[in-house]
């Protein structure tokens, strides 16, 4: 019979540290949660309780019933689903042009887009604010959706990951008579799932989480996202705590079903493209 031998000390200190991490991390998501069920001012006792004494829906009802936080959803939805698809499809026609196709100036340019990403986004967000302006998408979803429809950092995923395409493949494509778009929609893109996975995860967090855009461009406030709408709400409520917490999980909970649900997909595009 054999021993099971002792684990490494040094691996009980990490999985340790590690767990005492996740713990900070999970811990005020776990009590916002708390908090949404509890009774209007139970969150105020000191010391705060943990878990509430007669747990309630109210306050879900309060938010779609009273606030209509079902209009901001639906906003943040559309925007968000708009954004992704989009930029989805940009990012992998440009990623793969930059892997495998061969045109003037393809290195340089992508270089020039790779030294953009050092500059911070609130620099470019007056000058887009006003060419947005003189097109007439101010306070339009157009005009949330458009700046998001490609990025440096998507196209740099992409064309990490499609140079591991074996350049074979696609001859023999072309040398059957397949054109550049049958290429790529029908012979490249299903190899390129793992990073697509990615990119749609991102877009989608990304432009569901984004306050700052939207506070900036839409300036009607049916068209508000979630966010935008809770900031505007925690102004009007700055007392009601409990109220707060459900619309912040109202806020978190989409988000994070989709990263759990697509995580593993997530973890293999990521990894693969920076390897490759």
């Amino acid at each position: 019979m054999k021993r099971s031998r002792p684990r490494d000390p040094v691996a009980w200190l990490v999985n340790g540290l590690l767990a005492i991490a996740a713990a900070f991390a999970i811990g005020p998501l776990l009590w916002m949660l708390s908090v949404s069920f509890m009774a209007a001012g139970e969150a105020s006792h000191y010391p705060p309780p943990l878990l509430p004494k007669a747990p309630t829906l109210a306050h879900y009802r309060a938010l779609f019933d009273s606030v209509g936080l079902a209009r901001y959803f639906a906003n943040s939805l559309v925007i968000a689903l708009g954004i992704t698809a989009l930029s989805l499809l940009f990012n992998l026609m440009a990623g793969y042009a930059f892997a495998k196709l061969h045109f003037r100036g393809r290195e340089p340019l992508f270089k020039a887009l790779l030294a953009a990403l050092v500059i911070p986004g609130q620099v470019a967000m007056m000058p887009l604010f006003l060419m947005l302006k003189s097109l007439g998408l101010v306070n339009t979803w157009a005009g949330v959706i458009v700046p998001g429809m490609a990025g440096i950092f998507g196209i740099f995923l992409v064309r990490q990951y499609a140079r591991s395409v074996p350049d074979a493949l696609i001859e023999a494509a072309r040398i059957d008579g397949a054109g550049e778009g049958r290429i790529f929609f029908q012979i490249v893109l299903p190899l390129l799932k793992p990073v697509v996975v990615t990119l749609a995860v991102f877009g989608f967090l990304g432009s569901w989480n984004d306050f700052m855009w939207p506070l900036i461009v839409l300036t009607d406030g049916d068209l508000h996202t979630l966010p935008v709408a809770l900031a505007s709400l925690s102004r009007e409520h700055v007392q009601d705590n409990e109220l707060m917490m459900a619309g912040a999980v109202v806020t978190v909970l989409p988000v994070l079903v989709l990263f759990l649900a697509l995580q593993r997909h997530y973890m293999q595009g990521l990894v693969m493209g920076s390897v490759k």
